[in-house]
């Protein structure tokens, strides 16, 4: 009985008083709308059943340490916040290994936490998609959202396999929590934006620390150099592109150095090399590649053109259509050069430029290396259509490389000029006055005298 107050036990006040802080506490936190995220608490913080506390956790370390690196995790953090998220995390062996070192070089500079962040956060999802919830590959492909504003294609093939884009899905399911999942993918996805980011800076890299010069003034008759040519900074060469060829079945730049001179502003053997191992990944390219490295030496010579300032387009033929060139066609010396030549634009040309000129103007004649052809453009079927008759060829993988510099469009035949009528002009006949003989006079009044004495003598 003593622990009784005025007839009130303890324990009754003790219960009525907890119940009592329980319910203010509650009344207390904010409401959450349906749909969004549990895992966080009123004050922000992520709880320890966060999917972001998983993934650091993981053995996703290589994506969990790139993530820290470009400093997302107050971002996701808040994603988190408002609603589910889907993260699609590359295995560890695809960021270590498979990534090309220079790439992954160029994420980790302190200037590109822009690009790495936008690499990061096209791997995630604003919303719960669960293994079960991907599209029928009867429907097609299914376009989501990324918390970078682009987005990525979900699809399901036949066979039973999953993809994110050109990933394919490894480990679905992996890791799962209230507030999202974790899905394993065999490879990183790369949005088209860092790929570009990418580009310019490497081809930006070499002239960062030095001003790009003009080319010195050439005399076209003598190919001397004149005075010094008052040119603005990063002019193009003031020596036209034909006359900076040698001649001969490869192509050499003239003593007359572009942008930069010897000290190569533009690394151009670069570029050459860049957009040949683009031809190569990029597939149906690879007979194109090896008469540009292999069979010729033009890919030396055309680093050597673009590190001196000049631009260049590049008609690629796939390899069906160099297929169809005979053997013939390639024996003979310096034929795979003209070839290659009649293929080459002295120009920087893209798939919009193109098809606009010829939306324009209908036809359009674009000079080439192989002079005095010329390769003739227009447009049919919604698209730019290059030559004449059977030997014409279709816009058919366009901007595969486009650096600024060097210009590849992929095209569905080989083109070959038109064959040049020469006109043999007949050499006018000549009359050729014959040449009098001397003494026929006195000859044949000898003859006579001689006849007349030797009938008198009878």
């Amino acid at each position: 009985m003593a622990s009784s107050i005025y007839g009130v036990s303890f324990s009754r006040i003790f219960i009525f008083l907890f119940f009592s802080s329980v319910s203010v506490a509650i009344a207390a936190l904010p409401q959450n709308p349906s749909g969004k995220s549990f895992a966080s608490s009123a004050s922000g913080q992520i709880n320890s059943n966060s999917v972001l506390v998983a993934l650091l956790d993981s053995h996703y370390t290589e994506l969990a340490e790139l993530v820290e690196k470009a400093l997302l995790l107050q971002t996701l953090e808040e994603a988190v916040g408002k609603h589910n998220i889907t993260i699609f995390a590359p295995r560890n062996e695809a960021l270590e290994r498979q990534l090309d070192p220079e790439f992954k070089r160029f994420l980790l500079e302190p200037g590109n936490l822009k690009s790495l962040q936008t690499l990061l956060m096209f791997h995630i999802i604003p919303k719960r998609v669960g293994s079960h919830q991907w599209p029928d590959p009867k429907s097609g492909p299914v376009k989501h959202n990324t918390l970078c504003n682009d987005h990525v294609r979900l699809s399901s093939k036949s066979t039973g396999r999953k993809t994110v884009d050109s990933a394919e899905l490894v480990r679905p399911d992996d890791v799962i929590r209230p507030d999202g999942v974790i899905h394993g993918i065999h490879q990183l996805l790369i949005p088209r934006s860092v790929i570009e980011d990418f580009n310019k800076r490497r081809n930006l890299r070499s002239i960062t620390a030095v001003l790009p010069e003009g080319a010195p003034e050439v005399d076209p008759r003598t190919h001397r150099l004149k005075k010094p040519a008052s040119v603005p900074v990063g002019a193009p060469p003031v020596l036209p592109i034909y006359d900076a060829m040698a001649p001969g079945p490869s192509l050499a730049p003239a003593p007359a150095p572009g942008p930069g001179g010897p000290r190569h502003h533009f690394d151009g053997e670069s570029q050459v090399k860049d957009f040949i191992q683009t031809l190569l990944h990029y597939g149906g390219y690879n007979e194109m590649a090896d008469i540009l490295v292999n069979l010729t030496s033009l890919a030396t010579e055309m680093g050597r053109l673009v590190s001196e300032g000049y631009l260049i387009t590049v008609l690629a033929p796939n390899d069906e259509a160099m297929a169809k060139l005979t053997t013939d066609q390639l024996s003979e010396p310096g034929a795979p050069e003209q070839i290659i030549y009649y293929h080459i634009i002295p120009e920087y040309q893209t798939e919009e430029s193109m098809y606009n000129a010829v939306r324009r103007f209908g036809k359009v004649k674009y000079d080439t290396l192989r002079l005095p052809h010329k390769v003739v453009a227009q447009e049919a079927d919604g698209s730019v259509k290059f030559g004449h008759g059977e030997g014409s060829a279709y816009l058919f993988d366009p901007d595969i490389y486009t650096d600024g510099r060097i210009s590849v469009q992929g095209i569905d035949g080989v083109l070959l000029p038109e064959e040049e009528t020469e006109t043999v002009k007949k050499p006018a006949a000549v009359k050729v006055a014959s040449k009098p003989r001397r003494g026929k006079l006195l000859e044949i009044g000898c003859w006579m005298f001689g006849t007349l004495r030797f009938r008198s003598c009878q």
